[in-house]
This record gives structure tokens, C-alpha cells and sequence, in this order.
């Protein structure tokens, strides 16, 4: 049978799922945002960051744990 090189694996699956999860909920849960950085590669960093910038730009009152997360990330 001939491999797929294109398909995404189970990691890339999961790791988009839980990125659309967190986009759509106002107040993602920490083990959704913990499993999202357990599963990150070097190069889908600067995706997540992405995410959660949007998620803070939308609230009067941001996430003190999400700028932690952010800074975490930025080091």
C-alpha cells in the first residue's frame, strides 16, 4: 500500500482539533491548553501564540494565566 506522505498524523489530527476548540471557547480549559503544549513542534509555536493573543484581544480582562502561557512560550 502507498504512504500518504501528505496526511496528517495522529499528533497533527489531535493538535488541530484542540486549536479549534480553544478558537471557539471564550474560557479554554487549562488541560486542553496543557495538552496543546505537550503536543507542540518548534515550528507550530508561533500558531498557538497566535491563538491565544486573538483569545486576549478579545477580553476587556485578560487571562493572567494566558499571558503566562504567552511569556512561557516567548522565552
Amino acid at each position: 500500500m502507498a504512504e500518504r506522505r501528505n496526511a496528517p498524523d495522529a499528533r497533527e489530527m489531535l493538535l488541530d482539533l484542540l486549536f479549534d476548540k480553544v478558537a471557539e471557547h471564550r474560557f479554554p480549559s487549562v488541560s486542553m491548553l496543557d495538552m496543546i503544549e505537550s503536543l507542540l513542534e518548534p515550528d507550530e509555536v508561533d500558531i498557538y501564540v497566535r491563538l491565544l493573543v486573538r483569545r486576549m484581544r478579545e477580553e476587556n480582562y485578560p487571562s493572567l494565566p494566558i499571558m503566562r502561557r504567552i511569556a512561557a512560550l516567548t522565552e
